[in-house]
């Protein structure tokens, strides 16, 4: 007997969506995975790690670098406590972590300070372990600094005692310059002591109050910041294809982060 073709029409649409839809959960369970497990994909919304990211930067995170903890979770959600194939991170790494007081905002900043280390800035000059870190001028010019003011910005070039080198900024006049002169911070066991290359603006470990961030214990660290994917002027939308031509910071994309 003949199926009247109306039948087999519908069930043809009913084999398509079903087949829709195992494509569908499949992509999804893989995002899902790749997320978890392998990149999370980041934008920068400060200028706290300025010159070496910028506001409009895309990055990916490896999320296998330290290893997991309930922080590698979307949400937080998976509760348990320490880290699995752990493997802490290194002194320089750009790191995104779970803000101590709230264990739920994501900041990304570098790792200067060790378990067991004392870290200290005097006169704008960090100091590890009693030992002054190399600092060279590298240049000096104008930059917005906010709320319509400019001022002059001097970028330093920093080498940690491992050899890991980057730009610093500094500002001459605006900024919080606090953080340039500090007390002896020794960093607890099972924590770090981060700071933004961006020195005069960056939310950091320098300040240890409530509504500061303090040391970050390694439980809360999300991953490494590897590279950057996308980049755009601050104040232009990613979705708006068109300015993509004058806004979009080509020399930027798939650069290494370090």
């Amino acid at each position: 007997m003949i199926e009247p073709r109306a039948t087999r029409d519908s069930k043809a649409d009913e084999g398509g969506f079903l087949e829709t839809v195992k494509v569908v959960v499949q992509a999804l369970l893989i995002a899902v995975v790749v997320r978890t497990f392998l990149f999370q994909p980041f934008n920068i919304p400060s200028g706290s790690l300025i010159p070496t990211l910028l506001i409009g930067d895309y990055l990916f995170v490896s999320k296998y670098a330290y290893g997991y903890s309930r922080h590698s979770f979307p949400f937080s959600s998976v509760p348990f406590d320490g880290r699995v194939w752990a493997s802490e991170p290194k002194r320089g790494d750009i790191a995104v972590f779970k803000l101590p007081r709230d264990n739920s905002t994501d900041y990304i900043k570098r790792v200067i300070g060790l378990p067991g280390d004392r870290i200290q800035m005097k006169n704008g000059l960090l100091f590890i372990n009693d030992a002054a870190v190399k600092k060279e001028r590298v240049q000096s010019f104008e930059v917005p600094a906010g709320a319509g003011y400019r001022d002059r910005a001097t970028f330093y070039r920093e080498t940690l005692p491992e050899g890991v080198s980057y730009v610093i900024q500094e500002f001459e006049t605006y900024g919080n310059k606090l953080g340039r002169n500090t007390e002896v911070y020794q960093v607890p066991p099972g924590h770090f002591f981060m700071m933004g290359d961006n020195r005069d603006n960056s939310l950091d470990s320098r300040d240890m109050s409530s509504q500061g961030v303090g040391y970050v214990p390694f439980d809360n660290f999300v991953g490494r910041a590897e590279v950057i994917f996308f980049s755009i002027e601050e104040g232009s939308s990613p979705l708006a294809i068109w300015t993509w031509p004058s806004a979009v910071r080509w020399g930027r994309i798939f650069t290494a982060i370090r």
